[in-house]
């Protein structure tokens, strides 16, 4: 996926992510809220949800920001977006299986599966699919899909 470095909400999202590094989580998620306030497209919604996403106390909160980004992401017409695809998927699944709804939970991890092809072949993309292997091993019982 391709970011216009001179874009705001980029400028934004890269500024909070600095300070999420630094343990500055409140001012980080200032700028994230920032961001999404100032987005005016999909991707720059996409984005600045899914930074929000990570800073929700409930995940009720989160999830409803997670569905958000994905909803974006989904509109956007660049095939490079769909390897955003595998995570937003993930992070929902979690959310499921915290709240104890299991089938949607299984649900999305097997979605979430089904895009890993997109994921680059480095730390990350291992990290992903890492996570979405481990949710399914924990759901193994609690559901029948």
């Amino acid at each position: 996926m391709h970011y216009d470095p001179n874009n705001n909400v980029v400028k934004l999202c890269a500024e909070g992510m600095n300070l999420e590094g630094a343990g500055k989580k409140k001012e980080a998620l200032k700028l994230f809220l920032q961001a999404w306030e100032e987005a005016t497209n999909d991707l720059e919604k996409f984005t600045s949800a899914h930074y929000v996403a990570r800073h929700q106390k409930s995940v009720l909160d989160k999830l409803k920001w997670d569905k958000m980004a994905l909803d974006f992401a989904l509109k956007i017409d660049d095939e490079s977006v769909k390897g955003a695809y595998p995570s937003l998927y993930l992070n929902i699944a979690k959310a499921y299986e915290d709240l104890r709804e299991f089938d949607n939970a299984k649900k999305h991890y097997q979605i979430a599966s089904s895009f890993t092809q997109y994921l680059l072949q480095d730390g990350y993309g291992a990290m992903i699919k890492g996570g979405i292997a481990n949710g399914l091993e924990r759901l193994n019982g609690h559901v029948n899909l």
